[in-house]
């Protein structure tokens, strides 16, 4: 039984939920076709939104309001590099994320074998 659930095991305890809710949060984010190709351009390393617009192939106006979504949620950051805006992952975890739900489609598609 995991120590962040309550005793009869039924229920998580509420830092467990918030948890939760937090990372439903950041999956939820990653269900978006064009979201999920921005970050995994942007575990490559940083870009500004020409490149990353090239990269995913959507219209600049959707690229600009997916990286205000990714921002406003904590999940990019931005720097000033003159007049270009270059954004980045906030952290590894994000990348690795990004990397391993590209995986798991690279099997179901069956360009990977299974493995465990």
């Amino acid at each position: 039984m995991s120590a962040s659930a309550d005793p009869a095991g039924a229920h998580p305890s509420q830092e467990q939920g918030e948890r939760l809710v937090a990372a439903v949060s950041v999956l939820a984010l990653l269900a978006d076709a064009t979201r999920l190709a921005l970050l995994d351009e942007l575990g490559r390393g940083e870009a500004d939104v020409t490149t990353l617009t090239r990269a995913c192939g959507a219209a600049r106006p959707s690229v600009s309001q997916h990286l205000a979504k990714l921002r406003l949620a904590g999940l990019v950051t931005t720097r000033k590099d003159g007049r270009r805006v270059v954004y980045a992952l906030r952290h590894g975890h994000l990348r690795r994320l990004v990397d391993e739900a590209l995986n798991v489609a690279d099997h179901q598609l069956g360009s990977l074998p299974p493995h465990d």
